[in-house]
């Protein structure tokens, strides 16, 4: 039996979908990856077979760089950057602009390319990250069956009368005027209507007399799967889901160097691990007023500070790297700070860390949102929060009743790992 596994060429995507498709590989069958060369590295490290397929014109291999972008995508990401120092409705409008362009990219020529993996694989089975739009179009043409993974906040597939790219819930901290909010959704909803037209002229050319498509960001596969808590997700809208499963999170083993691990076991006291992530690390300014906060709180602290420039000195026993092995980190640390994504609030659950989130973009809202509303941490603005305020935070969440609905919630998590509960999914 083969699994094939189709992603865009992103760390922050492949991660969860490789550690879904271990499941397979340790029964003793075959997983090849469709992604593009950036992330080869990581398929080989998998132990997986790779075949090249490019979605999309950006690339991340592990920490994002505008620099290491083709042309184009370069300005792009330094205008995201910028947009998210003005906070989050010029952030969404800026997302939602580049929606137009970056989530169908050459949709019938890539849509060709899929189905020609398909051909060659010859998969029993097939995973796909929700976001590869071109992907998902061609196997629906084909008539391929596919389980479709969200690896984001399950807003990610809009239910009811949700329009994507405008979260359904905001953190307390976050508030804008409602003019501002009404004119942000009349976007949303423009780009949800030229989206939805580019999905079904690239249909008309794929599959003639193929029925049209209402709303694009709606459709999905015929198995959804949503890398994240059941627990955290509002039963009404769950309720609204199509046939699905909730994987709780995908984890993956993730070894530390010798140093890491040393640094780890060196001392008793809580451990505070800091990351933005792969995008977000280049808000420098942020992660400096975070380490200011953290200074007098008398706790080790471990910092991923990923692309990140002009950060203040810290403590000498601190742990900073461009790049630390966040799943090995977790297990040790006592709270994150995190600007909240996906990948970053379940891996930091199954460990049982309570969280400071600081959103800044997409559904990071909704995230921060329910961790905030199940008391499993705290969400700031972070582009007014100061040090006193992030300072504050953190000493409260680990004085009050974060920390054991925390580890509560990774018990619950470990005992049926994603992997484990997709695979019995897509199996039936």
């Amino acid at each position: 039996m083969t699994l094939l596994v189709i992603s865009p060429d992103y760390a922050s995507h492949l991660l969860p979908l490789a550690t879904l498709a271990t499941a397979w590989r340790d029964a003793g069958e075959s997983v090849v990856v469709a992604t593009g060369p950036a992330t080869a590295g990581i398929v080989a490290g998998f132990g997986f077979d790779r075949a090249d397929l490019v979605l999309g014109r950006g690339s991340n291999p592990g920490v994002i760089r505008a620099e290491q972008q083709p042309p184009g995508e370069d300005a792009a990401l330094r205008g995201f950057f910028a947009a998210t120092r003005h906070g989050m409705v010029a952030t969404l409008r800026y997302q939602a602009e580049a929606r137009r362009n970056d989530l169908l990219w050459d949709p019938v020529d890539r849509a060709r390319a899929v189905l020609d993996v398909v051909d060659k694989v010859g998969p029993d089975q097939v995973i796909v990250d929700h976001l590869a739009f071109s992907a998902r179009l061609a196997l629906g043409v084909a008539g391929v069956p596919y389980a479709d993974v969200v690896l984001g906040h399950p807003s990610a597939l809009p239910v009811g009368d949700e329009v994507y790219g405008y979260p359904p819930v905001w953190p307390a901290a976050f508030s804008a005027p409602e003019s501002d909010l009404d004119e942000l959704h009349r976007l949303c909803r423009d780009v949800r209507d030229a989206f939805t037209a580019e999905w079904n002229a690239a249909l008309r050319v794929l599959a003639p007399g193929a029925a049209s498509s209402a709303d694009a960001f709606a459709e999905h596969g015929d198995l959804l799967m949503l890398n994240y808590p059941s627990a955290l997700h509002d039963p009404a809208r769950t309720a609204l889901l199509p046939p699905h499963a909730f994987l709780g999170s995908a984890v993956r083993a993730e070894p530390a160097a010798d140093d890491v691990r040393d640094w780890l076991a060196a001392d008793d006291r809580p451990v505070a691990y800091v990351s933005f992530g792969s995008f977000l690390s280049a808000r420098g300014d942020v992660l400096a007023t975070v380490l200011d906060a953290l200074r007098p709180l008398g706790l080790r602290v471990a910092v991923a500070t990923g692309s990140a420039t002009g950060l203040p000195e810290v403590p000498p026993d601190w742990l900073m790297r461009p790049f630390l092995p966040q799943v090995a980190v977790l297990d040790r640390a006592a709270v994150l700070v995190t600007h909240g994504g996906n990948n970053s609030v379940t891996e930091a659950l199954t460990a049982g860390v309570p969280m400071v989130v600081l959103p800044f973009s997409t559904d990071q809202f909704a995230g921060a949102a329910a961790i905030e509303a199940a008391g499993l941490g705290v969400a700031l603005d972070p582009n007014v929060v100061t040090s006193a305020d992030l300072g504050t935070a953190v000493r409260a969440l680990l004085d009050g009743p974060a920390p054991h609905l925390a580890r509560a919630m990774g018990e619950e998590l470990r005992r049926a790992p994603g992997r484990d509960v997709a695979r019995a999914a897509l199996l039936g």
